[in-house]
C-alpha cells in the first residue's frame, strides 16, 4: 500500500513546483525585460490616451484667443498636458470644461492676465527633441531587438540537441555512429560477395595501416557504392564501420544544399573538420548525386549556383585531406551517370563497387539472414522463394519474410509455414486477394480462359518460362488474375527465341478471348504494353530486327531506376520503328492464336478446372496439360522466327 505522505506534491523531486527540481523551468531574464519594456511603453503612450477619453473637450488655440478675448472664461489653468479651461456659467466651477494645447506663445500669460481671467499653474517646458526620438524611435527598436533575441535564444534551446540552432546554418547535421551503435558487420550482409571482398580490403587498411605503408601503398580516398535501390548500399557502409571500429560519420547529400548561398560548403568543410579530429573514421554520404551532378548539365538548365559551390567545396575537400591520417570516404547514388567526372576521377572516388541485384545464391542468403530473427516451420524451403524472384533486391525479401510472418500471425500459427512464404510473394508481387470483389459468370469465365491462354501457351514453347502458378483471384494491384512464372534456371542473357517467346505468351491472353468469345477487353491492357515494350527493345537496343540489324537506336538513361529510353534517331527512322514493332506483335499474336485453335480442347479442359478450383499450382497445371494437351504436341520450333521475318 503506498504511504500518502510521499505522494504529495510537497514531497514530490518531479513536481514542477518544487523549488529545489533541477528539471524546474527557469525565468529568463529577458523576458522580463521584454515585459518591463512593454509596460513602459503602454504608460508613456496609452495613459493620456486613457485618461483624455472622459476629459474636457478639444478647442483650437484660436478659438481659445477667441473665447479669452470675449470674456467667456472664469480660470485657466496650465496642466502637463495642455490648457485647461473653465468657462463662465457653468455647473461645476472646479472642473474644467474646455482644454488646448501648446503652441510657444511667449505673451500669453500677459494677455491672460490683462483679460482678468484667474490663472493658475506654470507652463510645463517643451519635450525635447531628443526625448520624442527616443521614445518614438529607438524604444521600438529597441524593443524588437531585445525580442529577436527572446526568439533566438528559446529556438536554440529547443533545437540545440538535434545539432543546430536558429542561428547554426553552417554547422554540419552529420550523425556520428560509434562500432557499438552501429551493431552491423559484414555478417549482416548477404548476396554481396564481391563487394565485401572490395570494402574488406579498406577495412583491413583503417585496422594495420602499416602493412600498406611499408610497401608505399596509399589508402583509398573514397569508394562509390553504386546498384539499384535496396540493394543495401548504406548496410554496407554501416558494416564497414562496424568491421574497421572507427566513428562513422553518415549524412544525405540533400543535407549539404541549402537556400542559403555558401551554407552547403560551410557545412563541408565542418563535416571534414570534424572527421579529421576523429581520424581514423569513415564518412559515408548517401545519395550523392543530390550535391554531386554534373556542372554542365546544371549550366544547361540554368545553374544553381549553392549546389556548385557545395560541390567544388567537395571537391576541394577530397583533394586537401591527408590519407595517411585514415579518413574514408564513402558515398552511395543509383544514378551514377549524372555525377560530375571531377567528382569520379581517380584519388577522390578511387574505387567504383557496383552493388547489383543478388543472383539465386545471393538470394537465398539473403533470406536467410532474414529468417534467421523469425521462427520458421521446419518444412520451410527457402530456396523456393529465391528461385521464384529473380531481380528481386534485399529489401524486397526482407519485405516477403516480414510479410510471411504476418500471415502466420493472422492465421493463428506460430511459426511460418512454407504456404506463409507463398502468399507474402503473390502479396507482393500481385497485392492482397480482393475477397469482396465479386464477378459476373461471364467475366469470371473471360478471365479463367484468358489466364489458362496465358498457361497453355508459355508451356507449349519451349524457349518460355515454366508456369508457376494460374489463378483468377483479384488482387489489390488491379488484377482480375494472373499467370506466374518461374525460370528453370538462373540466366544473365536473353535469346531473340526467348524474347519472342515471351511475347508470344503476353498476347495468348487476348488470342484466347478472342478464339472462345469473339471479343476483346481491357483485362489484356498491361499484357499488351509489356509485349510492346519488349518488342521495342528488341529493334531499338538488343539489334534483333533485321530491318535494321545491329543499330543502337535509343540509350538507357539511369538504368539503375527502371530506365528512361533516349532517341538516337530521326523522325523518319521512328516511322520505321513503329512499323517493325507493329510486325513483331502482329506475328507473335498470330502464333498464339495458332496454338490455341490447334489445342482448343485442352483450352476448355484447363480453363473449366480452373473456374471450378480458382487457382491451379504448377504440378495440378502440368498434369492437366499432359492430360489434354500432351507432351508429342508441344511445338519445337521458337515463336516468331518464321513469323517474324
Amino acid at each position: 500500500m503506498n504511504d500518502p505522505r510521499n505522494s504529495g506534491p510537497q514531497n514530490n523531486p518531479n513536481n514542477q513546483n518544487n523549488p529545489n527540481n533541477p528539471r524546474r523551468p527557469q525565468r529568463s531574464p529577458v523576458f522580463l525585460i521584454v515585459l518591463l519594456c512593454l509596460l513602459a511603453l503602454f504608460l508613456i503612450q496609452g495613459l493620456p490616451a486613457l485618461f483624455s477619453q472622459d476629459g474636457p473637450d478639444t478647442i483650437t488655440y484660436s478659438e481659445f484667443l477667441q473665447k479669452l478675448d470675449a470674456g467667456e472664461l472664469e480660470k485657466v489653468y496650465f496642466g502637463a498636458t495642455g490648457i485647461l479651461i473653465t468657462a463662465k456659467g457653468q455647473e461645476d466651477p472646479e472642473v474644467p470644461s474646455l482644454v488646448t494645447g501648446y503652441v510657444g506663445d511667449d505673451g500669453l500669460v500677459e494677455r491672460i492676465e490683462g483679460a482678468g481671467v484667474k490663472l493658475e499653474g506654470e507652463i510645463p517646458q517643451q519635450m525635447s527633441t531628443f526625448l520624442e526620438i527616443l521614445l518614438t524611435v529607438v524604444l521600438p527598436l529597441l524593443l524588437m531587438v531585445v525580442f529577436f533575441i527572446f526568439i533566438s535564444r528559446s529556438m536554440s534551446k529547443r533545437m540545440g540537441s538535434g545539432g543546430g540552432g536558429f542561428m547554426s546554418f553552417g554547422k554540419n547535421g552529420g550523425k556520428i555512429y560509434a562500432e557499438t551503435e552501429t551493431g552491423k558487420t559484414f555478417a549482416d550482409v548477404a548476396g554481396q560477395d564481391e563487394a565485401k571482398d572490395s570494402l574488406r580490403e579498406i577495412v583491413d587498411f583503417l585496422n594495420r595501416p602499416q602493412k600498406y605503408t611499408d610497401i608505399g601503398a596509399k589508402l583509398p580516398k573514397g569508394a562509390l557504392l553504386v546498384g539499384p535501390p535496396g540493394t543495401g548500399k548504406t548496410l554496407l557502409a554501416r558494416a564497414v564501420a562496424g568491421e574497421a571500429k572507427v566513428p562513422f560519420f553518415s549524412l544525405s547529400g540533400s543535407a549539404f544544399v541549402e537556400m542559403f548561398v555558401g551554407m552547403g560548403a560551410s557545412r563541408v568543410r565542418d563535416l571534414f573538420k570534424q572527421a579529421e579530429q576523429r581520424a581514423p573514421c569513415i564518412v559515408f554520404i548517401d545519395e550523392i548525386d543530390a550535391v554531386g551532378k554534373s556542372r554542365e548539365t546544371a549550366h544547361s538548365l540554368g545553374g544553381n549556383d549553392e549546389r556548385e559551390q557545395t560541390l567544388n567545396q567537395l571537391l576541394g575537400e577530397m583533394d586537401g585531406f591527408d590519407p595517411s591520417k585514415g579518413v574514408v570516404i564513402l558515398a552511395a547514388t543509383n544514378r551514377p551517370d549524372v555525377l560530375d567526372k571531377a567528382l569520379l576521377r581517380p584519388g577522390r572516388f578511387d574505387r567504383r563497387i557496383p552493388v547489383e541485384r543478388p543472383d539465386l545464391a545471393g538470394r537465398l542468403a539473403v533470406l536467410q539472414v532474414h529468417a534467421k530473427d523469425v521462427r520458421m516451420s521446419g518444412s520451410v524451403d527457402l530456396s523456393a522463394i529465391a528461385k521464384a524472384t529473380p531481380g528481386a533486391v534485399g529489401a524486397d525479401l526482407a519485405n516477403i519474410i516480414n510479410e510471411s510472418a504476418l500471415c502466420a500471425v493472422r492465421a493463428g500459427r506460430r511459426a511460418v509455414e512454407q504456404a506463409d512464404l507463398q502468399e507474402a510473394l503473390e502479396t507482393t508481387l500481385a497485392g492482397q486477394e480482393k475477397k469482396g470483389k465479386l464477378l459476373s459468370a461471364r467475366e469470371k469465365k473471360i478471365v479463367a480462359y484468358h489466364e489458362t491462354g496465358h498457361a497453355l501457351v508459355a508451356t507449349c514453347l519451349p524457349d518460355a518460362e515454366k508456369v508457376h502458378k494460374v489463378t483468377i483471384v483479384p488482387r489489390t494491384k488491379g488484377s482480375l488474375g494472373y499467370t506466374m512464372h518461374v525460370p528453370d534456371e538462373e540466366k544473365s542473357l536473353a535469346t531473340k527465341g526467348e524474347a519472342l517467346a515471351e511475347i508470344t505468351s503476353l498476347l495468348a491472353g487476348r488470342s484466347a478471348e478472342e478464339l472462345v468469345f469473339d471479343v476483346q477487353t481491357t483485362g489484356a491492357s498491361n499484357d499488351i504494353e509489356r509485349a510492346t515494350q519488349m518488342a521495342r527493345a528488341m529493334v531499338t537496343q538488343y539489334g534483333m530486327s533485321d530491318a535494321f540489324d545491329m543499330v543502337q537506336l535509343e540509350s538507357l538513361q539511369n538504368p539503375y531506376l527502371g530506365g528512361m529510353p533516349l532517341r538516337n534517331h530521326s523522325e523518319t527512322t521512328a516511322a520505321r520503328v513503329d512499323e517493325e514493332v507493329g510486325r513483331i506483335i502482329r506475328s507473335c499474336h498470330k502464333q498464339a492464336t495458332e496454338i490455341l485453335t490447334l489445342h482448343r480442347a485442352g483450352l476448355d479442359a484447363i480453363a473449366a478446372v480452373l473456374i471450378e478450383r480458382e487457382s491451379l499450382d504448377t504440378e495440378t497445371f502440368h498434369r492437366l496439360f499432359q492430360t489434354h494437351v500432351g507432351e508429342e504436341k508441344q511445338i519445337t520450333d521458337a515463336p516468331g522466327e518464321t513469323a517474324a521475318e
